[in-house]
């Protein structure tokens, strides 16, 4: 995507004043990047802005960690429903997702708070380009169906119809349109899921996906499942967490290697999963093996790949892989000539991978960008697995800085070789104090976080360590918000998506779940539930509260929300702001 038009800003501060002096930059067409000051607002107030990754609103029982965990800084916010705390929607419809059934997640709804608009999103751009056809008529699928002649079309993702990073019948479609199109020889290497659906339903995706091919194989398709492996132990890392998950897929995927191998991905299964501690989500490595014992499917030169998952966080490290010439993160021992696409771009500044199936959104003039246009100086912090959503994904999915020399972005790294729940107050003690110290700086007027842990421990389906969790994550909005009214300042405190606050399967009439064995069915993935926004401190001005008017206000409309405690007004065509200034308060 295009980064705007080039910036030009003239001295930071006048001298003894708080304003600071902007050139408004305009290009050829005559945009200019100005926003114009707010009426009521001022400016120079110091915004602290924190996310709670996972962080929804339901009904207190003793599966909503949110509710038994100790919290009481976000209790106090909560008191102050409903002209400083309510609710937003973070599913479906809301971040651009194509129903409201489909849940939320961190990608699309840092994309929303903060782009201030609504775009469609992953699962929608793929469903569009699936039904009108397109998909078989881009540039991506051009270059892959180069190879249908005579090499083998790979087909690698998560096997699930979670809807966070793929769908099986999205999988189908493509099966079918590929064979339509030319496709003689297909494999298709499957990772469990376990994590955005129950744990145990991935036989049922991996027969439903056999019946799929054995239809293909009566067409003359050779159509065969290759290899497979469970998501958190199998390809999907992500922010170069573990580059081992990444080699243990390349192994089975492209060289036909695993420690596993069966003649049934059905058996496969069945058969990994009887471990006491098996499941779907850490499946070891396996592949598929023909009768004398040759692996199905391993790739080689002149074959093509598609990596079919939607979201992008988890196909970037393998997209590297794949990818770059120069790579060093571990011996891939060989490395095939093939025609490599994405489901869609993962990384629009790196451009991985340099060829896919669909175009992603174009999210120009994203808040973040506006603002340093306008004078406000950024920090933005997180730990690894969530680094990149308070910059990549807030920023429009770009990497890199709008302008350094008035940003600063701090990672502090993830504990690695551990599930989350073993550590589970992860590093928000250390984000917060990175907050706390850049706040007490006043060299920025935008601090924001990104708190991961009630998502990424929500994940585990522990339920203990969740709780701690969410007392961890409460513990470092209480420390940031001490910064802030130390400086005067303003605070605004949300979520992206729900999580921990609903740890188990619930069946229509809310009650819980039960499997054979009369345990509870543990819920490990994101919720359909709003997430809530608070704002406060001493620099919010008089009279500021939320508007009652606003009821199906999403986290689309947190940009120009916050525009506005900056002191401006948001572009005309953002999501409007949640908040007024009651004329009768303020005098």
């Amino acid at each position: 995507m295009s980064n705007g038009p080039h910036r030009t800003y003239g001295p930071d501060r006048w001298a003894g004043s708080s304003d600071l002096w902007v050139v408004a930059v305009m290009d050829s067409s005559g945009f200019s990047w100005k926003l114009p000051d707010h009426q009521k607002l001022p400016k120079g107030k110091t915004i602290g802005l924190i996310v709670l990754d996972g962080w929804g609103e339901a009904n207190p029982d003793k599966y909503n960690c949110i509710h038994v965990a100790e919290t009481p800084t976000m209790d106090s916010l909560k008191k102050g429903a409903p002209e400083k705390w309510r609710l937003v929607r973070a599913h479906g419809t809301a971040v651009g997702l194509p129903t409201e059934d489909d849940m939320g997640n961190s990608e699309v709804g840092h994309n929303a708070l903060g782009a201030g608009r609504i775009y469609a999103q992953g699962a929608k751009l793929v469903d569009h380009a699936l039904a009108s056809g397109k998909i078989f008529e881009g540039e991506g699928f051009k270059y892959i169906k180069e190879c249908f002649g005579q090499g083998t079309l790979h087909l690698l993702g998560l096997l699930s119809d979670g809807g966070v990073h793929t769908r099986l019948d999205q999988l189908q479609l493509l099966l079918k349109g590929a064979s339509e199109n030319g496709a003689k020889r297909i494999r298709v290497h499957v990772l469990t899921d376990g994590r955005d659906v129950i744990d145990g339903t991935s036989v049922g995706f991996v027969q439903t996906l056999e019946n799929d091919l054995a239809k293909l194989r009566e067409k003359g398709v050779d159509a065969k499942i290759a290899s497979g492996g469970g998501r958190m132990y199998v390809t999907m890392d992500r922010y170069e967490n573990d580059w081992d998950v990444v080699k243990r897929g390349w192994d089975a995927q492209v060289l036909g290697e695993a420690p596993h191998k069966f003649q049934s991905a059905v058996e496969a299964v069945k058969k990994l999963r009887e471990g006491p501690k098996a499941n779907d989500q850490y499946l070891p490595p396996f592949i598929i093996v023909d009768e004398n014992g040759k692996a199905v499917g391993p790739m080689v030169d002149g074959d093509a790949m598609v990596t079919f998952n939607f979201r992008a966080d988890r196909m970037v490290m393998v997209a590297k892989a794949f990818e770059y010439e120069n790579f060093d993160k571990f011996d891939r021992v060989r490395v095939p000539k093939i025609r490599y696409a994405g489901m869609l771009q993962y990384d629009g500044e790196l451009k991985l991978p340099n060829h896919y199936l669909v175009d992603p959104p174009e999210i120009e003039r994203t808040s973040g960008e506006y603002l340093v246009h306008n004078g406000v100086r950024t920090f933005a912090c997180s730990e690894t697995v969530k680094f990149g959503h308070v910059t990549f994904f807030w920023n429009g999915n770009r990497s890199g800085y709008f302008d350094p020399s008035m940003e600063e972005y701090v990672e502090i790294p993830s504990d690695s070789g551990i599930t989350f729940n073993v550590q589970p107050k992860m590093k928000a003690l250390e984000i917060a104090e990175k907050a706390r110290d850049a706040i007490l700086s006043r060299k920025y007027d935008q601090v924001r976080v990104n708190l991961p842990n009630g998502d990424m421990v929500g994940h585990t389906g522990d339920i203990e360590a969740t709780i701690v969790a969410c007392k961890a994550a409460d513990e470092a909005v209480k420390m940031i918000i001490d910064a802030i009214e130390q400086v005067g300042g303003v605070y605004v405190v949300t979520a992206d998506h729900g999580n921990a606050e609903d740890m188990v399967k619930r069946n229509k009439s809310g009650q819980p779940l039960l499997d054979k064995s009369g345990n509870i069915q543990i819920l490990t993935s994101h919720t359909l539930q709003p997430v809530p926004i608070a704002i406060g401190g001493p620099g919010l001005a008089p009279g500021v509260r939320f508007r009652n008017d606003l009821p199906d206000g999403g986290l689309a409309n947190v940009a120009a929300t916050v525009m506005n405690l900056h002191g401006f007004e948001a572009p005309s065509d953002y999501e409007p702001t949640l908040i007024e200034v009651g004329e009768e308060e303020r005098h």
